[in-house]
């Protein structure tokens, strides 16, 4: 049994103790030194006057965050090819409700699908993260259904009947956009209407960060769904899976337990960003400030947490010599006995432990 700092687990509640490649949260590079990159005009001010802001929602964010830190990958997508290993035990534990909290880009909506908390906190150390989570924020409020989405994600033109697409499966969807060629006028048109959307949301966003949205979309566009994970200054690993293969991934019943293959898990995923329900936060774990303040919050709702993601942020805390702050920090969150860490581990390692 892996023992989890200021959690009461299940006997026998181990979740996640997976052969996972590599950490999944961490900033960008500056866009200016990748070619690619979409120009991006400076904003309208009318437009920001004109804006319809979750003023709620932008001032949350800001209460909850910190400065941001640096590390050193990619954080479009991730690199964790067993992320979806874990749904048995969450169904199994009875993980459900409650209030989620994460870390990295889009494999925690998931695990937000199958939990189906109240609220939920994406914690990162990296400003660029929460940028990453605007995007798919916009995304969201954007389509309507699924293929819609994805589309609109890739720069693709969208079916001309996307309801019609509601009960179709993740592999068609997939097959949909794959076969679907790159237009610039639709790219275009996809960005636009991404930073368009994102400056509604009441985050103060200065050129730099609507230069690096419009640099994650790009990514998005130019890869489409081969993206993959990288590091700065270390070349990828051959195993790294591509965004579609993390869309296809299933969980060790052979389920397809991606957020993109159920049109429910979608809709109730929608309906909280649009409720302002996904909150992006800039922290350190082991910091004074976030975390506690994200337990405050949480606390204050009268819920408590039934999920924390932490993918393999402990082996970078004990590396650095945070992880005692860490745990202190985990004991000031309000749980109860199904209150679960979702951590990845690598081959060959203790846990928690960098994937290799």
């Amino acid at each position: 049994m892996a023992y989890s700092p200021g959690f009461s687990l299940p006997r026998g509640g181990l979740l996640f103790v997976l052969l996972l490649v590599g950490a999944c949260d961490g900033p960008l590079r500056d866009p200016s030194n990748r070619s690619g990159l979409a120009s991006v005009a400076p904003l309208d001010a009318q437009l920001l006057e004109l804006a319809r802001a979750d003023t709620t929602f932008a001032a949350l964010v800001e209460r909850l965050s910190e400065p941001g830190g640096y590390f050193d990958t990619d954080n479009l997508i991730s690199n964790e090819s067993s992320y979806l290993h874990v749904m048995g035990a969450l169904r199994e534990i009875g993980v459900r409700g409650g209030a989620y909290i994460g870390v990295g880009p889009d494999q925690n909506f998931s695990y937000i699908a199958r939990i189906r908390p109240s609220i939920a906190f994406i914690i990162d150390i990296g400003r660029d993260n929460l940028l990453e989570h605007l995007f798919f924020k916009a995304l969201f409020h954007l389509s309507e259904t699924r293929v819609e989405y994805l589309s609109l994600m890739v720069g693709r033109k969208g079916p001309a009947n996307p309801d019609e697409w509601t009960g179709r499966s993740v592999e068609e969807l997939v097959r949909y956009v794959d076969s679907t060629p790159a237009e610039n006028s639709i790219a275009e048109s996809a960005r636009r209407r991404v930073r368009e959307m994102v400056v509604t949301f009441g985050v103060p966003l200065d050129e730099r960060a609507l230069e690096m949205i419009a640099f994650m979309h790009t990514s998005f566009i130019q890869a489409g769904l081969q993206l993959r994970f990288t590091s700065h200054n270390r070349a990828p690993n051959y195993y790294y899976p591509t965004y579609e293969a993390l869309l296809l991934e299933t969980d060790r019943t052979g389920l397809q337990s991606n957020y993109l293959a159920d049109e429910d898990d979608f809709m109730f995923l929608r309906s909280m960003e649009m409720g302002g329900l996904i909150v992006p936060v800039v922290g350190d774990l082991s910091g004074d400030h976030a975390l506690l303040e994200v337990g405050e919050v949480i606390a204050q709702r009268g819920e408590v947490v039934s999920a924390f993601y932490t993918s393999n942020v402990e082996f970078y805390l004990m590396g650095g010599g945070s992880f005692d702050r860490f745990a202190r920090n985990l004991t000031a969150l309000p749980r109860d006995e199904r209150s679960v860490i979702i951590r990845s581990v690598g081959p060959g390692c203790h846990n928690p432990c960098r994937g290799t």
